[in-house]
């Protein structure tokens, strides 16, 4: 019998960023997670981000990614949204197949900070997957 990648309940991933762990420097940095990647095969679903310490930065910009660049939350000036406030906010996949994303690895879900180094800033994000 052959293996089919992925899972077969809806199960969440937990990641973090915190300036004063992680740094801020542009480029992409993987999100700490005691959760391991998401496996591959799975579906990302749906999800959140908790801003809980705004992002600081002079003209920075930052986006989620799970499989490719702005999957997840697309690239954005932390001067506004989603950024720009703490609390709650939406990410891309919103339960639907138009939005899903499909891991084509074991995929450990990432930032990528642009034009500017981060100076201050703390969230989570948590996906849903299956």
């Amino acid at each position: 019998m052959s293996t089919i990648p992925g899972t077969k309940s809806v199960k969440s991933w937990q990641g973090f960023y915190d300036f004063a762990v992680d740094g801020g420097v542009a480029g992409t940095i993987t999100l700490r997670s005691n959760d391991g990647p998401i496996p591959n095969g799975s579906y990302v679903l749906g999800g959140i981000v908790d801003v809980a310490t705004l992002l600081t930065g002079t003209g920075a910009t930052v986006a989620v990614q799970v499989e490719a660049a702005n999957d997840t939350v697309n690239a954005a000036a932390i001067s506004g949204a989603p950024w720009s406030s703490t609390g709650l906010k939406s990410v891309i996949p919103v339960f639907t197949g138009a939005t899903a994303l499909k891991a084509t690895a074991d995929r450990s879900p990432a930032i990528v900070v642009a034009v500017a180094n981060l100076t201050a800033g703390k969230f989570t994000v948590t996906l849903f997957y299956r």
